[in-house]
């Protein structure tokens, strides 16, 4: 009886603990992403920021994977710690390489796409439109990736 309770407790545990992850399916293609950005030497005015943006529309890096449309980065805050979300740059309503979303001048944590003109909130990491027609009924949210920081490096991978 105490082996099924155990074995009950590590399957309740396992399932919620994935279903933690983002179960959104994004219209964006999901190509190779893999960044290293050093935050002490390269990006160091991005270290420690908040609410900026670094845009990898090419690899900087021959060793750099920028996914389908480009890699947006974003600096916010939390608990007084900063934090770091990616985002891939292709609009998810329009779905081509060449068509992105960019930061809106002084509009907070928003990027908007140059084609369709829909607006995403980056905030908080969300990536979900706030509005134009990828907030319509079949909403397009951005494709998200991971980012892990150690040691000052930066890493953004899918």
């Amino acid at each position: 009886m105490l082996y099924r309770l155990r074995l009950f407790l590590a399957f309740f545990i396992v399932t919620i603990w994935s279903g933690c992850d983002d179960n959104y399916v994004s219209p964006i293609p999901s190509y190779p992403v893999g960044l290293q950005l050093n935050l002490t030497s390269t990006y160091s005015t991005f270290k420690n920021s908040t609410y900026q943006f670094l845009l990898f529309e090419n690899r900087v890096n021959v060793t750099d994977m920028i996914g389908y449309g480009g890699v947006l980065v974003f600096s916010d805050i939390e608990s007084g710690n900063t934090i770091y979300y990616a985002f891939d740059m292709a609009c998810p309503y329009e779905v081509k390489r060449d068509v992105r979303v960019y930061p809106i001048k002084d509009g907070l944590g928003q990027v908007k796409c140059e084609k369709c003109g829909s607006v995403y909130k980056v905030l908080n990491g969300v990536g979900w439109p706030d509005s134009g027609p990828a907030a319509g009924p079949d909403v397009k949210i951005l494709r998200r990736f991971k980012t892990s920081l150690s040691n000052d490096v930066l890493f953004i991978y899918r």
